[in-house]
């Protein structure tokens, strides 16, 4: 450790200096990203009844930590750059690799102080940000009026079992103890709509779910029948009826895991659920790489006149990152990539650039 931090003073100066412009350029970006999403967003909250200037200022809470959470490896980017373009010009990093500092020796005080914005920034996002995107997709869902409370039941719920489709309005309790409310049967054969059942209630029985008192409709005579209580979906798992659409933003990681252990148990697809837990990892280790591909700012004679040329090349670097760190979760999403490439292979990818760049430019 002596030797990968030759000046414990150099060391503290440059990571004082990364965090104090990395933090600087996170509160400049939310104070201009959070009055520009006002701007939109601050009439549609006014215009509902009883909504006073409390309800912007609890929107403004709920919208900052997501400001955060996407902007700060931008902000480590660009405090990255910065830091190292400002000792480029005094001099610094030449005195600091004449005094027998490599290029890796000159980074290792950002890459430290990164790691620490990392871990900073997975509490954040584990702990506020997750709870403030699920209160805020709530809230946008009702058009900003007051929030139902949510007793967990949940609604408007499709399951497929076979040909036929079942919706159900709203199911109320978990496991053997759901209750099923508005139910409507499209049976179906072949892809062909064959009959239409409905029933206002429904329970377990069986490996089944009796409704009751069923209303059935044939499409092909148009006739209506009453054949009474029914059994229904035989096979269908509880949890496939109480399994809502999962808000992989709205979770934390734990939280995240353990509703794809139910989808699975459920029979219900988890790659793309997969993907995004992994991404939870990933995502704030993105600010350990920024050290890294913003360094070329760091190196060249500052009189050459090259240093705004190294500057943007840095930037690119990270904005490549973020590109080909959103394609992929794209691709992840459709399936076109496993959950853990999807992931983490931009990661492994551009570390190897930003190392083989460091490497063949300054070492």
């Amino acid at each position: 450790m002596t030797s990968f931090f030759p000046s414990r003073t150099v060391a503290l100066y440059m990571g004082r200096m990364f965090l104090v412009r990395t933090f600087g350029i996170l509160a400049g970006l939310v104070l201009v990203l959070q009055a520009l999403d006002l701007l939109g967003e601050s009439g549609k909250i006014l215009a509902v009844p009883g909504n006073t200037d409390a309800q912007v200022w609890h929107y403004m809470s709920l919208r900052v930590p997501q400001i955060i959470a996407r902007f700060l490896p931008f902000s480590v980017l660009l405090g990255t750059i910065l830091t190292l373009i400002t000792m480029n010009q005094n001099s610094e990093i030449v005195a600091l690799k004449a005094s027998g500092m490599s290029a890796h020796q000159v980074l290792a005080p950002l890459i430290i102080a990164s790691v620490g914005v990392a871990v900073l920034s997975f509490a954040f996002n584990d702990r506020v940000v997750s709870r403030s995107t699920a209160t805020l997709a709530q809230w946008q869902k009702v058009n900003y009026g007051p929030l139902p409370i949510d007793r967990g039941d949940r609604a408007n719920v499709w399951v497929r079992t076979g040909d036929d489709l079942i919706q159900v309005d709203q199911i109320r309790g978990r496991g053997a103890a759901a209750q099923l409310g508005g139910i409507t049967l499209y049976e179906r054969d072949g892809g062909s709509l064959r009959a239409i059942i409905t029933a206002p209630n429904g329970r377990r029985s069986g490996d089944g779910w009796a409704i009751g008192p069923a209303r059935r409709f044939d499409v092909a005579s148009g006739q209506v029948t009453k054949p009474g209580t029914i059994i229904i979906a035989r096979g269908v798992a509880p949890d496939q009826f109480t399994l809502s659409t999962v808000n992989a933003d709205g979770l934390s990681f734990r939280a995240l895991n353990e509703a794809i252990d139910d989808l699975a148990a459920a029979g219900r697809p988890t790659k793309a659920l997969e993907g995004a837990l992994w991404h939870k990892l990933s995502g704030p280790l993105s600010s350990v790489l920024m050290p890294l591909l913003g360094a070329v700012a760091a190196f060249g004679i500052a009189r050459s006149g090259k240093l705004f040329v190294r500057a943007v090349i840095g930037m690119a670097l990270g904005f490549a990152y973020f590109v080909a760190d959103n394609f992929a979760l794209a691709m992840g999403n459709l399936g076109a990539y496993p959950p853990i490439l999807a992931a983490w292979a931009p990661f492994l990818l551009f570390l190897l650039i930003g190392e083989a760049v460091l490497l063949r430019t300054e070492e």
